[in-house]
Formats: structure tokens, C-alpha cells, sequence
């Protein structure tokens, strides 16, 4: 089963000390974001003159305040991240899947991009709602990020047109996707379980079977585009933290395995490239069960049971 919440630190001075930095830390990142999101409204007047001089304005205020919160939590708490399995090149387009269980996945996947020179070419497929929410929400909308509403007839022709954006304008990009479409719990395991045994699936013990039809239209979509998927297993030691938590420096570590597979080796056909997304998260599985007995991410990983 999926890793149980992390508890706070025993101790109140603990908790004080991490309630005092988060706290201004917080206001301080909100109110830049509310100026970024002033200033990329004002951005849309160079638009008109020069889409790519818009978009690489843009590049650079999600590079400049995504890199605040990553140096913010190393240098007030101290945050790291230990990344294993492939090395991946700097600056390479790429379309990276990732498990989901809580929001500092998404702040540590930010560690690993400014590590290999893609922070502010990260670009999210999120739910159609958070284009709405002030700071994050809007700042995505300025970055192309990809809007689902998670109705594929609704769907589809938006992605595939922000899909040919990006490959027409040659724009540097990381595609970030979790594929389970939610965070998991529980809960949504039994269900998941449920699920796989009617179709024939194998149940799943730490993440959730997959929804395939947003991949196979990425790879479709950024195949000329990219060149590579990355295949991203994020692990937690001693509980998946919330994003409070993180801000306040209760996650000192996180784990990243990661596994690089060249887009000119996938399947063309997309029932096959769904079924090469069920084996990635099938072998997920295995490998967050090697992490959550032996606490690290085997060298190889595990073969089927």
C-alpha cells in the first residue's frame, strides 16, 4: 500500500523553528508571484511584436521564481535530492512521467530540472481548473502548459494545437505528467485494484493503473519534438510529506529514480504505446515496493513476480 502520511517532528521546538521560516518564506514567494503575474499580463504587448521574444520573457520569470523556491528550501532547510538509475543529458526535450502522491513531487522534480538546466521549461498537464487559481494557475497559462478537463473529445483538439506550437517555435520543453491523474491514497488503490482485475490488469500495490490516452497524445503530439521519455519513481523515507510540511523543512530528502528511454524506440501504434505505459507503472510498482523495503531504488529493476 502507498506510503502513510509523514507525522510532524516530536518535538514543538522543531515545529516552531519550521513555522518561523515557512511562514515569511510563503509571503514572500505569493507576493513576487502576484508581480510576475502583473508583469506577464503586461508581457502580452510584446506578444504582438515577437512571439518568441514572449515566450523567452516568460521562460525566464518561470525560471527566475521557480528558482527562488528551489534555493529557498536548500538554503533554509537544507533540501536535497538523491537521483538514481540513467543519467540524463542537460537541456534536452523531453517528456517526463512521473508516480504522484503528494505537491513536493512537484517542487522536487523542479530540484532535478534546474540540475540539468530546464526549470523554466518545465511545462505541466494539469487539470483545466488550475489555469483559474491566482499565481501558480496563471503563470502556467503565460509558459504553454497543457489544460485538460479530462474529456478527451473536449480535450483533444487543444492539446494537439499547443502540441504544434511548441513543435513549430522549436521551444525548449520538459512535459511533465502524471499519469494517474490524481494523488494516491489508499482509497484510490482499492479502487485501482478493482479496476485492474477487470481488465485484466496486475494489481498495483503503491500506484495506480495509469490513464494512457494524455501519454500516447504527448508522444504523438512532441514525437518530432522531443527526444526522450523520462520515467521518474519519486520516493519519501519515513512518509509522503505534505506541501506545508515541505515549506517548512520537514522532508530533508527525497529519492528520484529515473529511467531514460529514447522517443525513437517507443511503439508507433497507440494501443502500444498504452500498453508501454502500463509496464513503466507496473514496474513502478515493484520498484517503490525494493525502495519501501530496502530504502533505496534497486540498481536494476525488478523483474515480474
Amino acid at each position: 500500500m502507498p506510503l502513510p502520511p509523514l507525522p510532524d517532528p516530536s518535538r514543538r521546538g522543531a515545529r516552531l523553528g519550521g513555522l518561523s521560516k515557512a511562514v515569511p518564506a510563503t509571503a514572500f514567494l505569493f507576493s513576487t508571484l502576484l508581480a510576475f503575474n502583473v508583469v506577464q499580463t503586461f508581457s502580452l504587448a510584446l506578444k504582438l511584436v515577437s512571439g518568441r521574444r514572449f515566450r523567452e520573457f516568460n521562460r525566464w520569470a518561470a525560471d527566475t521564481w521557480w528558482g527562488w523556491c528551489v534555493t529557498g528550501a536548500e538554503v533554509l532547510h537544507g533540501i536535497r535530492l538523491e537521483v538514481t538509475g540513467d543519467d540524463v543529458p542537460r537541456r534536452e526535450n523531453a517528456i517526463v512521467v512521473a508516480n504522484h502522491q503528494q505537491m513536493p513531487d512537484i517542487t522536487f522534480l523542479m530540484i532535478w530540472a534546474r540540475q540539468k538546466d530546464r526549470l523554466g521549461d518545465m511545462k505541466w498537464m494539469v487539470k483545466d481548473i488550475v489555469k483559474w487559481v491566482p499565481g501558480v494557475g496563471w503563470g502556467m497559462a503565460f509558459i504553454d502548459c497543457v489544460f485538460v478537463k479530462r474529456d478527451w473529445a473536449a480535450d483533444q483538439a487543444s492539446i494537439e494545437r499547443t502540441f504544434s506550437r511548441l513543435t513549430d517555435n522549436d521551444v525548449p520543453v520538459w512535459l511533465l505528467s502524471f499519469p494517474e491523474g490524481t494523488r494516491v491514497s489508499p482509497d484510490k488503490v482499492a479502487r485501482s485494484r478493482e479496476y485492474a482485475t477487470r481488465e485484466g490488469l496486475p494489481p498495483l500495490e503503491h500506484v495506480l493503473v495509469p490513464r494512457t490516452k494524455g501519454f500516447v497524445a504527448s508522444v504523438a503530439g512532441l514525437r518530432r519534438h522531443a527526444t526522450a521519455i523520462y520515467d521518474v519513481t519519486i520516493g519519501y523515507e519515513r512518509g509522503v510529506p505534505t506541501l506545508w510540511q515541505y515549506i517548512k523543512g520537514f522532508v530533508p530528502v527525497a529519492h528520484l529514480h529515473v529511467r531514460r528511454f529514447p522517443v525513437a524506440e517507443l511503439p508507433d501504434g497507440d494501443d502500444d504505446l498504452a500498453q508501454w505505459l502500463q509496464q513503466r507503472f507496473q514496474e513502478k510498482d515493484r520498484l517503490l515496493d525494493h525502495f519501501y523495503r530496502h530504502g533505496s531504488f534497486p540498481r536494476e529493476p525488478p523483474p515480474p513476480t
